[in-house]
């Protein structure tokens, strides 16, 4: 019994030292730090943690001398709002992963939706807002059923002239939805004279920020106590401007070989109805898959074209989908 004893305890000393050596080699992965083989020398030493701070060490971040979001001017001698803005500019900066999936896919889908905006009188700046709507994933489906890069609701997306019905759903549909994106937020703007409420109550619904005017007797959204999304949003919405306007001084380093590019397209006409979406993809040269991913607002594997109607389908180039290799 004694000596079982004493051999768990020395099988429990040995895992001990095993997850220790096992957690420095992996740290030593990604931090710079003394060469592999001299790690068990170090720690029977103790100079690896001594050295620590050496090693890895996580800093402040350097607040801008101003900011704005279309046009308008962020109170950040507040201290609110500086504190806030600080909360995302560090959650956004260290969440190292998503951040930069966001640059890279920032490259493909702003030059389209920017001139989107331009044309219809919007302020550049609204592109963010859809980045932290939808990062960029066109599929993406909030636990509230809203959907798309600018993550519409079923009445409001109709309400602003997308269709929705079990064929079609052009929520899904990158320039038609940014054009009713941008249609919502100027009568947002006609009600608030206010960029940054309009933005504000894009996320939380004009019905919700009305109430908020109503009984905080303000219509300043920095001067608004809001709920945690709410109240996060606009600066969120900041800490992302910040950081894709120059993301080499917050650590991000890509080169244009890294960035996700525009994939290149032709637009065709459909005024038949099409039977079988995989057949029609193979028709003319694409796939499936390929064709469902430049049109993710076709739902299903056909689509009923009544007389009259027409849709226009984004069909891939010749080696659209192919790496360059050059860049």
């Amino acid at each position: 019994m004694e000596n079982s004893k004493v051999k768990r305890g020395a099988f429990n000393l040995l895992s001990i030292s095993t997850s220790v050596i096992a957690v420095v080699l992996v740290f030593n992965v990604f931090v710079q730090s003394s060469p592999a083989d001299n790690i068990e020398e170090e720690i029977k030493e103790g100079d690896f943690f001594d050295n620590f701070k050496e090693r890895y060490s996580i800093y402040a971040l350097p607040m801008p001398d101003s900011l704005y979001f279309a046009g308008e001017r962020v109170p950040l001698e507040r201290t609110y709002v500086r504190e806030s803005f600080d909360r995302e500019l560090l959650v956004n900066t260290y969440w190292q992963s998503q951040t930069l999936l966001l640059i890279k896919r920032a490259n493909r889908y702003f030059p389209v939706i920017e001139p989107i905006l331009e044309d219809n009188d919007l302020p550049d700046d609204f592109k963010y807002l859809a980045l932290i709507e939808s990062g960029f994933m066109e599929r993406v489906i909030s636990p509230a059923g809203a959907v798309g890069i600018w993550q519409f609701l079923t009445g409001t997306a109709r309400d602003y002239g997308l269709v929705v019905n079990n064929q079609v759903d052009e929520r899904y549909h990158l320039e038609k939805s940014t054009v009713a994106a941008a249609d919502y937020l100027k009568d947002s703007y006609e009600r608030y004279d206010s960029w940054t409420m309009s933005a504000a109550a894009y996320n939380a619904g004009r019905r919700g920020m009305n109430r908020q005017i109503d009984r905080q007797k303000s219509d300043c959204y920095y001067e608004l106590l809001l709920n945690e999304e709410t109240s996060r949003y606009i600066f969120r919405i900041l800490a992302i401007k910040e950081i894709l306007n120059d993301p080499q001084k917050y650590g991000f380093n890509l080169t244009e070989k890294d960035l996700y590019p525009v994939i290149p397209t032709y637009d065709m006409e459909i005024t038949e109805t099409i039977d079988d979406i995989a057949d029609f993809a193979q028709e003319h040269g694409a796939t499936y898959k390929e064709v469902k991913d430049l049109n993710p607002w076709l739902r299903t594997t056909s689509l009923t074209v009544a007389s009259g109607e027409k849709y226009i389908i984004k069909m891939p180039k010749e080696d659209a989908f192919k790496v360059n290799e050059k860049k």
